[in-house]
């Protein structure tokens, strides 16, 4: 229900503006202005206002994975030795800062964390689970998964 409260601070203009940044971040103002049927200035406004209140994180520019050799994508579930709190946070402090890992959750189940890894290929991902991972001494178990075809893979949020 407190999604549907901040979703309600957002009108219909907001939500075009936000589908349009989210297909296309680099429009210019005057470009989203003609497609949501409104002047420069209040799309310049909106836009601030909706950065300042944290509806817009950032911009990113999405690359391609297969063209920079990076396109061997692994899911790793990992399972801390123990959990504690301050485990944990070592633990997501360390990951933050292996640039292999371009996402890392939480989650609930057998595994305690989920990383999607890109690598260049299997012999580099097995050197990285060995040398980088392997060597985190809050590590108890790791499962990969393997991806063989994306299928579908949208970075924005359905709104």
């Amino acid at each position: 229900m407190a999604t549907k409260n901040i979703i309600e601070r957002l009108d219909d203009t907001d939500i075009a503006i936000l589908r349009c940044l989210q297909q296309n971040a680099r429009l210019t103002i005057k470009e989203i202005a003609t497609e949501v049927n409104l002047s420069s200035t209040p799309v310049f406004e909106r836009i601030k206002r909706m950065e300042r209140e944290g509806y817009i994180k950032r911009y990113v520019t999405v690359l391609n994975a297969e063209k920079l050799h990076k396109g061997f994508i692994v899911y790793c579930s990992v399972k801390l030795s123990h959990i504690n709190k301050k485990m944990a946070e070592e633990f997501c402090e360390t990951i933050r800062h292996i640039p292999e890992v371009t996402e890392c959750y939480n989650i609930s189940g057998r595994y305690d964390y989920l990383l999607k890894v890109h690598s260049p290929d299997m012999k580099y991902y097995q050197e990285f689970v060995l040398n980088v991972l392997g060597q985190l001494p809050m590590l108890g178990s790791l499962e990969s998964t393997f991806v063989m075809e994306e299928v579908k893979n949208d970075f924005g949020v359905a709104i």
